[in-house]
């Protein structure tokens, strides 16, 4: 899998430093400095209590989402991502927001080591899985991040979605709805999401398209319990070229084009109260 992931870094590198001198205002970075947020009210509505919760940001790139959930009230946030330049321009904006969020640089399937704690809640949203060969392996990262009874929050592209050719002019479906492992979808794209201008050094990277399923039977193989499942019409980034604007910063598909889910979103909670290790009581003879 290396030569997959070492170009997803390469680009995903690329992606922070445009995106953390965002000049399209995607990112809202002077809201979020000034102790705002940049959550999407789907998200906030979804995620549940989280006052003086401890979180993990999974995949946090440059990190806005992050100072968000503590300037929401959290009480404590880590932030991790594989990439240096990310997580870089994560600890700049801390800094300049005064805020005491900790940023860690690490590959998502070694989050558990390079962490070493436990969290109420695991926090993952927009654009994650996807660029994920195992989720079954991603779920159980998560459940090892979690404390007996933590909740899980996610809020992710929908796979349906995903197999639409994203550059036609209408829905077509292009792509199968499992990606094999060793097979990943292949992209070329010199522009990143938001709209900006400047072009990207890396452009090619893979992606996997994992069926809801998967997802789901992962978290229940790695010991959660799933609170609710939910399909959204519309996604927080304009996937399709004929997408329309569709709320406050989300994006949904034209009137008269048929409607087809394009986000979903998970709450699950870790079962148990605790691993325990049994051991035989040694018993002295006579």
């Amino acid at each position: 899998m290396e030569p997959f992931l070492d170009a997803n870094l390469l680009n995903w590198d690329d992606r922070a430093e445009l995106h953390a001198t965002d000049r399209t205002g995607s990112y809202r970075i002077e809201n979020v400095l000034a102790g705002g947020s940049n959550l999407y009210e789907l998200e906030t509505r979804e995620v549940g209590d989280i006052f003086g919760k401890d979180i993990v940001h999974l995949q946090c790139h440059i990190g806005l989402d992050t100072i968000s959930l503590r300037n929401l009230g959290a009480g404590s946030v880590t932030g991790l991502d594989f990439s240096p330049r990310a997580i870089v321009a994560a600890r700049d904006f801390a800094s300049k927001a005064g805020s005491d969020v900790r940023f860690v640089e690490a590959p998502l399937y070694e989050a558990v080591e390079a962490l070493d704690r436990t969290y109420d809640i695991v926090y993952v949203t927009w654009g994650s899985v996807n660029w994920l060969d195992d989720v079954f392996r991603w779920a159980r990262v998560v459940a090892d991040l979690l404390r007996p009874g933590g909740r899980l929050y996610m809020a992710e592209g929908h796979p349906l979605m995903f197999q639409c050719n994203r550059k036609a002019a209408a829905l077509e479906l292009k792509d199968d709805w499992r990606t094999p492992i060793a097979r990943p979808l292949v992209w070329n794209e010199k522009l990143t999401y938001t709209g900006d201008e400047r072009t990207l050094k890396h452009p090619r990277y893979y992606e996997w398209i994992h069926p809801i399923s998967d997802v789901v039977n992962a978290l229940i193989a790695a010991g959660l319990t799933l609170d609710f499942l939910n399909e959204h019409d519309t996604v927080s980034w304009k996937h399709f070229s004929f997408a329309v604007r569709a709320g406050k910063d989300m994006y949904g598909l034209p009137e008269n084009a048929p409607k087809i889910p394009m986000a979903y979103s998970i709450g699950a909670t870790k079962r148990g109260v605790g691993t325990y290790r049994i051991v035989q009581k040694k018993v002295d003879s006579h």
